[in-house]
């Protein structure tokens, strides 16, 4: 059976100019080539009229890239909503905590969630473990993630690879499915 018979629902997970700052994040971003798979996997998304989401983090913090007063906290223009697409803006980690995403999916019947975005070990790890308590049949695409390099907390540097591919593995089969970009393209 294929995916698009599910009306999987399509969320968009702080794709900011703000997280373009590597270094304010911790530098060495994996997946470069993220925004450039998001952005196909959201045309066919349109093309196929599936529901897409557009999820942003607003930072409490003035000094953070991501709050509200800084340039980034635009969307990106290749990945901004059209037309009747929402657009949630959440305060914390998960998509689903003081937001109405969970009400607009329950609304729409939407049990299938494709999750793409930044970062992997925070946003989007916090959304995808939501989702999967919640009962979604929750994917999560692989190569349309990434993340920054993380200091250890006895000082040590974990790589941007190392920590995507651990959440990755943390998440995979108890929360989410693990997809590349092709594979879900594949199973549309």
């Amino acid at each position: 059976m294929s995916l698009k018979t599910k009306n999987p629902a399509l969320l968009l997970i702080d794709m900011q100019e703000g997280f373009d700052n590597e270094a304010h994040w911790g530098g060495n971003r994996n997946n470069k080539d993220a925004e450039k798979k998001i952005k196909h996997i959201l045309e066919t998304w349109r093309k196929l009229q599936l529901p897409v989401f557009h999820i942003i983090h607003s930072s409490q913090d003035p000094k953070s890239p991501l709050h509200k007063s800084q340039p980034g906290f635009k969307i990106k223009d290749e990945l901004k909503p059209i037309d009747s697409e929402p657009l949630i803006i959440k305060h914390v980690n998960s998509a689903f905590i003081g937001t109405s995403l969970k009400e607009q999916l329950t609304t729409q019947n939407i049990q299938t969630l494709v999750i793409v975005g930044l970062t992997t070990n925070h946003c989007i790890s916090t959304t995808t473990r939501m989702a999967g308590n919640y009962g979604f049949n929750t994917i999560l695409i692989s190569d349309a993630t990434a993340t920054f390099d993380r200091k250890g907390v006895n000082g040590e540097l974990f790589s941007a690879d190392v920590i995507h591919n651990t959440t990755l593995a943390n998440l995979s089969e108890e929360f989410a499915q693990i997809l590349t970009t092709h594979t879900l393209l594949e199973t549309l």
